[in-house]
């Protein structure tokens, strides 16, 4: 998942040309994450909310892990997100942090 057209683009091409054909990519908001696909056993996010997206924990099956930098742009945690069996999130934070900001979708940005 790309929200940027020529990054997107670059992954595809490189994608291909190494070989790879079991590989989905998408041009997208990851804020989203990409339901017609989910639950994912694993989701590494590389741009950071403030806030881990509901969306993504929801798609993120049982027994599932979410690797995440989080938080604001001068105090962001990378986190594993572990999913149990019963659906319960547990979080931890690896280490400090400096990431893009993750945008958000354009109806969510207007909001307070």
């Amino acid at each position: 998942m790309e929200i940027i057209e020529e990054i997107h683009e670059q992954a595809r091409k490189r994608l291909a040309r190494l070989g790879y054909v079991n590989i989905a990519l998408r041009m997208g908001n990851g804020t989203l994450g990409w339901p017609d696909h989910a639950p994912y056993d694993r989701i590494m996010v590389t741009a950071a909310p403030d806030l881990i997206p509901p969306a993504l924990l929801q798609q993120l099956k049982p027994g599932g892990r979410m690797v995440i930098p989080t938080g604001i742009p001068d105090q962001q945690q990378l986190l594993l997100v572990q999913k149990n069996a019963q659906g319960r999130i547990a979080t931890r934070e690896i280490l400090p942090v400096r990431f893009s900001e993750l945008e958000q979708p354009a109806a969510a940005a207007g909001r307070g």
